[in-house]
């Protein structure tokens, strides 16, 4: 088998879904491994040299031999080609999404297949490459960053890469000097998201009050939600899910912000 990790060419997408550890294995299982360079990812390429991947050329994809595994998160370039190889990504196309069925029909003019990560399970059906631990813990940082901008009569600007949680959590702490600490709620508190996002706050100090089914059985309505200046809403919202926040609370006395 030949993967191919492609950069990403979706404006702002810096993440990679291998690590060069994560090659190295591979290429221990007899996998052959080739990286793209990219002008843009979180992961410096010599990482992967070292790990013993072959390098590629940023973007060239496209011509990569017709047995390789293209292997990406993000969508496409949008250009309408045909797609003749096998691809495993987020393909955002099986929900009714605007571009899905134009996805879907460069596959079929090329021959090529997609493996689409939101469908992979493992033996219980559960999802392997959902949002998890880390999202929920990048979530809160950024909900953080974002109030405290808001109290200082700002707008948070962009939020780039950090060399791990320590630097994160130095920069957030930067951030909330002078102010007062904001309480924060969690619904879907006991979950892989909610879970991230608790310590991401507890580790700043942060009160949280963590929900979950349990608290929102009742189906509502909720109005100690409006009583914490942060809401972090960390579960999958399906049709019939309760409503956390009314318009009412817009104009209505609350704490959240």
């Amino acid at each position: 088998m030949h993967l191919w990790v492609r950069a990403e060419q979706r404006a702002h997408e810096e993440r990679v879904g291998l690590t060069p550890d994560g090659a190295a294995a591979l290429i221990r299982a007899g996998i052959r491994v080739t990286v793209e360079a990219s002008s843009v990812r979180a992961i410096g390429i010599e990482g992967y040299r070292a790990a013993g991947c072959e390098i590629g050329v940023e973007n060239s994809w496209p011509d990569a031999p017709a047995d390789a595994v293209i292997f990406g998160l993000k969508e496409l370039p949008d250009d309408g080609s045909p797609l003749r190889h096998r691809h495993i990504m987020f393909g955002h196309a099986f929900k009714g999404q605007p571009a899905g069925r134009a996805l879907l029909q460069r596959f079929k003019a090329g021959g090529g297949s997609l493996y689409d990560l939101e469908y992979l399970v493992d033996e219980t059906g559960r999802r392997v490459a959902a949002f998890g631990y880390w999202a929920g813990y990048a979530g809160a940082a950024v909900s953080l960053k974002c109030w405290a901008a808001q109290q200082r009569g700002g707008i948070c600007g962009p939020v780039t890469r950090y060399d791990g949680k320590a630097a994160l959590l130095v920069d957030l702490a930067a951030e909330l000097v002078g102010l007062d600490l904001p309480r924060a709620i969690i619904i879907g508190a006991l979950g892989r998201v909610g879970t991230g996002a608790a310590d991401c706050l507890t580790a700043m100090g942060v009160e949280v009050t963590r929900w979950d089914i349990a608290e929102t059985a009742s189906g509502g309505p909720f109005p100690e939600v409006l009583d914490h200046e942060i809401f972090l809403n960390c579960i999958l919202a399906r049709p019939g899910c309760p409503v956390f926040v009314p318009a009412s609370a817009v104009t209505g006395p609350r704490a959240l912000t």
